[in-house]
């Protein structure tokens, strides 16, 4: 059976997307050894890996369901954070928003309610 078991997100930088994925969306975390790190999504990995980044718009994007998407979308642009959508309803039905992450990727963020 196909599954998917890990997401790659390459970091210039692995404390600051450690403070994106694993402090405001609340991956817990685990050392996975120099410039690596393997964050829990709910039995999807994903492993960020400090090494040059360049990000695409046209690129995959991954998709994370969220609760209270409000606050935690005005919680990053208040640090700074790059928003590309705000919260909005859309046409599928579900509540989203789309932002960058400190290297550019975007990530779109689902309301869980």
């Amino acid at each position: 059976m196909t599954h998917l078991s890990r997401v790659v997100v390459s970091t210039a930088s692995l404390p600051r997307a450690l403070s994106f994925y694993g402090d405001l969306l609340g991956l817990p975390s685990v050392p996975a050894g120099p410039g690596l790190a393997t964050l829990d999504a709910g039995g999807t990995s994903v492993l960020l890996h400090e090494r040059p980044s360049v990000p695409s718009d046209t690129a995959v994007a991954a998709s994370f369901v969220v609760v209270d998407l409000d606050a935690l979308v005005a919680r990053w642009q208040a640090a700074g954070g790059a928003v590309v959508d705000q919260p909005a309803t859309q046409p599928w039905g579900e509540r989203m928003a789309v932002v960058r992450d400190p290297d550019g990727h975007l990530v779109c963020l689902v309301d869980a309610t």
